[in-house]
């Protein structure tokens, strides 16, 4: 992640984070509430996990979470399904344990 992006987060005050306005600017355009709060959480999960420089940009990191407005208001179900499924795996850091059906994390 750039240095100057980690700069704006760390200057941010609560309530005020980019994950914070994406959900403000979500809801303004209609999208539901729980999926707006589920996208947040995937903005957010994905900085403060340090998730890859790749997911981040997924998660809304490039481009202010422009991308992830136009799938979730086009895919409400597919955007939920992803974002759920990152939240999960806390960004597919892990894998399946096929004899018990849960996500093992490396962490």
């Amino acid at each position: 992640m750039d240095n100057e992006l980690h700069e704006q987060v760390l200057s941010c005050s609560y309530g005020r984070f980019p994950w914070d306005g994406w959900k403000e600017r979500a809801l303004a355009a209609g999208m539901p509430p729980e999926l707006a709060v589920l996208g947040r959480g995937v903005m957010r999960e994905a900085y403060q996990h340090a998730w890859d420089e790749d997911l981040q940009r997924v998660c809304g990191w490039e481009d202010e979470g422009n991308a992830m407005l136009v799938l979730a208001l086009e895919s409400p179900e597919q955007a939920a399904a992803d974002w759920q499924q990152l939240l999960d795996t806390d960004g597919g850091r892990g894998h399946w344990n096929h004899q018990t059906g849960e996500w093992v994390s490396f962490h």
